[in-house]
C-alpha cells in the first residue's frame, strides 16, 4: 500500500464462522488513511460480515482487525464513536422526518448542540435533503433514503465510514450522486470502505479487494487489475450469447469464455487469439456470428477469470 498517510484499518488472518461454514477465511490486508478501499464478490462472497466485523457489531472466530489503532476482538467498542456503518438496511425512522432522524442520531453520537447547524447545513448541501427536511423518511424515494442514511452515518464526523452495498437498488442518477458524496468525503481525509457487486463501480475505488467464498482472490488498483489479465481478449457479438458461450469454452487455446451484456467475452491464451477460429467452431454449432473485435479487460473480466479458475482449483 501506497501514497496514503499511515494505515486506518489492518486486517490480521481475519476470519469469522457460522457452524461449519467459513463465512470469511483468513484476509489479511491493510487500508490506508483517507483511501476509498473497495470490496467487490457476488452474494455470498463474504463483504457484509467482513464489515460488520470491521464496525465492532460481529466478534471474528479467529484472527482480528485494528481499526484506528484499536482491536475489533478484544475491544469493539472503542472502535464505535470513531467510525460510521451504514448496513444494506440502515436504520432509518420511517414516521419520523428527515430531519428528525437526523436529530436522533446526533443525539445518538452525542454531537454537541452547538455543532449542529453547521453539519447540518453541510450534509443538506451534498444530499440535497434540505427541501424536503420536513418529509416523512417512509415517503422518500429509494436513492434518497440511501442519501438519508448516510447523512445521519456522517453527523459525527467518523474518521472510517463503512458502506455496504449503498447503491443496491438505487436508480443510475442516485447513485451517481451518491458516489459523489463519497468522493467529496474522500478528499477530506476520511478513509472509506465500501462493499458493491457492481464492478463498474469499483472502478471508482483506490483499490479494489475481490472476495470469493470468504477468500481473497487478488488485491490491487483497478488499471494494474484490468493490466494483469494475460492474454488476448475478444468480444463477439450473436444473437445467441449463452450457446456462443458453452461452444468456446472447448475450443482450444480459450482461457475464459463468459457472457458480459449481449456480447460473449473470450479470453484467449497469449499469441492464441483467432476470431475466425472462433467463428468456425460457432459455424459447426449453428450459431451465426454477427462481429468479433478485441476489447480491453474490465474488472468484471478479471473477476470471472479468477473466479472460474478458483473453482477450478
Amino acid at each position: 500500500m501506497t501514497g496514503f498517510d499511515g494505515v486506518a484499518v489492518s486486517l490480521e488472518s481475519l476470519t469469522r464462522r457460522f457452524g461449519a461454514e467459513t463465512a470469511v477465511q483468513a484476509l489479511t490486508f491493510d487500508i490506508g488513511r483517507g483511501e476509498l478501499f473497495g470490496v467487490v464478490g457476488p452474494d455470498g462472497a463474504g463483504k457484509t460480515t467482513t464489515l460488520r466485523m470491521l464496525a465492532g457489531v460481529l466478534r471474528p472466530s479467529a484472527g482480528d482487525a485494528r481499526v484506528l489503532g484499536v482491536s475489533v476482538a478484544r475491544d469493539p467498542e472503542r472502535v464505535k464513536p470513531h467510525i460510521a456503518y451504514m448496513s444494506q438496511r440502515f436504520g432509518l425512522y420511517e414516521d419520523l422526518t428527515v430531519q428528525e432522524n437526523i436529530d436522533f442520531y446526533a443525539d445518538l453520537y452525542r454531537v454537541p448542540r452547538a455543532a449542529r447547524p453547521a453539519r447540518l447545513e453541510r450534509l443538506y448541501g451534498f444530499s440535497n435533503l434540505g427541501p424536503f427536511r420536513d418529509r416523512l423518511a417512509g415517503n422518500l424515494s429509494g436513492g434518497m433514503k440511501q442519501k438519508l442514511g448516510l447523512s445521519c452515518a456522517l453527523i459525527h464526523h467518523p474518521e472510517v465510514l463503512l458502506l455496504d452495498e449503498p447503491t443496491f437498488g438505487v436508480d443510475p442518477i442516485s447513485r451517481r450522486d451518491l458516489w459523489l458524496i463519497v468522493h467529496e468525503l474522500v478528499a477530506e481525509g476520511i478513509t472509506v470502505v465500501v462493499t458493491t457487486s457492481y464492478l463498474d463501480e469499483a472502478e471508482r475505488c483506490d483499490r479494489v479487494g475481490m472476495l470469493h467464498h470468504g477468500r481473497m482472490l487478488t488485491l490491487d488498483t483497478p488499471e494494474r487489475l484490468q493490466r494483469s489479465l494475460s492474454g488476448t481478449l475478444l468480444a463477439l457479438h450473436t444473437d445467441t450469447p449463452r450457446r456462443a458461450r458453452d461452444a468456446l469454452r472447448t475450443l482450444p487455446g480459450v482461457r475464459h469464455a463468459s457472457l458480459f451484456g449481449a456480447a460473449v467475452h473470450v479470453l484467449f491464451e497469449a499469441g492464441a487469439a483467432d476470431g475466425e477460429r472462433a467463428r468456425a467452431r460457432l459455424g459447426e454449432e449453428g450459431v451465426a456470428v454477427h462481429a468479433i473485435e478485441p476489447v480491453e479487460p474490465t474488472l468484471e473480466d478479471v473477476f470471472l477469470h479468477l473466479a472460474g479458475g478458483a473453482a477450478r482449483d
